[in-house]
């Protein structure tokens, strides 16, 4: 069999200039990167509107804090990887991405941990809470947030509190009405609302060593304790009037106690008759009693 050289020869040396145009080509078009500068930085901080720790002057801070602030530098210079490591070792950030584009820019996205409580222990403790039970450390920024008081440790908080003020922060009516969480030494929980000058009492929360478990198990027990709350503020205290009793205790499956601020005489029918139509209606049994004008708790911001 004959070997045609010359048509070996054609195919091998148009090969090679398509691979030459291929690479010219992609050189040609590609940013000189050691000579072009970074004329703007975008970032963007997902969730800056709901959270709020963190804004964009915190993080231009941050960078230039660390001489990496790639605004005006040749972009050769801009260390992508650098800048993400540099912003995920901030306590408030979750996750930090930066790239640069061919018209010279650097864009930054980041998002933030979602903090779902506010810790003020009687320790002295000041911090946060975030969805997945960690501790984020105290900031100067504010944040309309459930805050907890009283007897917490750090274990307690993470365990416990984390899972109830996450309960509370799905439903959007005690998402609203609930400002304080308030652990007594025998670890009951208070729940002191916006609205009504009273103080509601659940009980201890369940004990379980598995986490998932426990988890579920907590939830399961608040949204039963807040269900029965509801039906009460719907059938009794509408009626009866939102000031009437300055403590709610639910720490019992088969009645509510409530105790009066003051004893008149004029609205014990219409109290009473409130109270039995939320009997009838909600299906709890309510007991009242009359104490002095005290609370148990000071509101904290």
């Amino acid at each position: 069999m004959r070997i045609n050289w010359k048509k070996i020869l054609i195919i091998t040396l148009d090969s090679a200039l398509a691979i030459y145009l291929m690479f010219a080509f992609t050189a040609f078009n590609k940013p000189d990167e050691k000579t072009k500068l970074c004329t703007k930085v975008n970032i963007n901080i997902q969730d800056e509107a709901t959270n709020g720790f963190i804004d964009t002057h915190e993080i231009k801070n941050r960078l230039r804090k660390g001489n990496i602030y790639p605004l005006k530098m040749p972009l050769d210079d801009v260390d992508s990887r650098k800048i993400e490591e540099t912003l995920k070792s901030s306590p408030f950030v979750k996750t930090a991405e930066c790239y640069k584009t061919q018209d010279g820019q650097v864009c930054i996205t980041l998002t933030q941990r979602m903090p779902v409580v506010r810790i003020k222990s009687d320790r002295g403790d000041d911090y946060y809470l975030d969805d997945n039970d960690c501790i984020m450390p105290n900031s100067h920024y504010t944040s309309d947030l459930i805050i907890a008081t009283g007897h917490i440790t750090k274990w307690f908080a993470t365990n416990y509190i984390s899972p109830l003020s996450k309960t509370l922060m799905e439903n959007d009516l005690w998402k609203n009405q609930i400002e304080q969480i308030n652990v007594m030494p025998d670890l009951g929980i208070e729940l002191v609302p916006r609205v009504g000058n009273h103080i509601v009492y659940i009980g201890q929360l369940p004990y379980c060593k598995y986490k998932k478990l426990k988890n579920k198990i907590i939830s399961d027990f608040v949204n039963k304790k807040m269900n029965r709350l509801e039906k009460f503020y719907k059938y009794g205290l509408s009626q009866a009037g939102w000031n009437k009793y300055s403590y709610i205790n639910l720490e019992f499956d088969n009645q509510i106690i409530c105790k009066k601020v003051f004893k008149e005489k004029k609205d014990d029918k219409s109290i009473e008759s409130a109270l039995a139509v939320s009997d009838n209606i909600g299906g709890i049994p309510v007991k009242s009693q009359e104490v002095s004008k005290t609370k148990s708790i000071t509101r904290k911001r």
